[in-house]
């Protein structure tokens, strides 16, 4: 009996073998690798990955997907199972002997964006991330400045990681077809980061798209003068979704901590 899909889970199983197989050409998993599955559902895309030989942790909430996914896996051996909420769930406990983690998953829309910055918060311990998301939020997270897609997302992604939208992904590559477009992203953290403390300038872009429509004069009043401005050779009357993230990482540093 096959398992129905429950929407508060946000299930859309990725059923297209095609679109399958072209996930697994790009994580081209290898046998030294440590995977991390989010959300492996049916499992279709986790056969596609585990035969491998690498070692292989999945993390699936619904309880009723368990039994089956460690019937279709268990036999291999470096394949565990996690019934957890990836959104609430420690990865740093999978680390060992400093492996870094590769992710991967096909994330349900409504908890895509605060697990992605729930992730950011461990880049230093994964080496890529490959996600299956609403093609909307690929998007924003792969944006350049001055595109109506540049904001807060994919400024600090962009800050954290090189972001490469590969391909799209049409609604009837799942069983139920959802009702917007996906497309399939590779986030890789950066070795080596600009000396800026990642949670002061999370406050200034925040601040700086608080009202998309209004200028950065506006967004940062009571915090910066034009002054400010013209000492970092920023245009007050622009708008956030102008700036490229070496500006704010200028408006961060110029700051008094």
């Amino acid at each position: 009996m096959g398992h129905t899909p429950r929407k508060r889970f946000g299930q859309n199983f990725l059923r297209d073998e095609s679109v399958i197989d072209a996930i697994a050409r790009a994580v081209a998993p290898a046998s030294e690798d440590h995977l991390v599955e989010i959300g492996p559902g049916e499992g279709a895309l986790t056969k596609a990955l585990v035969g491998s030989g690498c070692r292989m942790d999945a993390i699936e909430l619904d309880r009723d997907l368990r039994t089956r996914l460690l019937a279709a896996f268990s036999t291999h051996s470096r394949f565990a199972l996690h019934s957890a909420d990836a959104l609430a769930f420690d990865f740093g406990s999978l680390i060992r002997e400093a492996e870094p983690l590769r992710i991967v998953g096909n994330l349900p829309y409504n908890i895509s964006t605060p697990l992605i910055f729930r992730l950011l918060d461990h880049a230093e311990l994964i080496s890529d991330m490959h996600f299956m998301l609403q093609l909307e939020v690929v998007e924003r997270l792969a944006a350049s400045p001055g595109s109506k897609d540049w904001g807060r997302l994919g400024v600090m992604a962009q800050f954290q990681c090189h972001v490469e939208h590969l391909f799209d992904v049409p609604p009837e590559a799942f069983y139920p077809p959802p009702k917007v477009q996906s497309a399939v992203v590779r986030l890789t953290p950066r070795t080596q980061l600009p000396p800026v403390e990642r949670e002061a300038l999370a406050k200034v872009v925040t601040l700086a798209f608080a009202q998309r429509r209004k200028t950065l004069r506006n967004n940062f009043k009571g915090v910066l003068e034009d002054s400010d401005f013209e000492a970092l050779d920023i245009d007050p009357s622009a708008r956030a979704e102008t700036l490229p993230i070496e500006d704010f990482i200028a408006i961060t540093t110029h700051l008094p901590s």
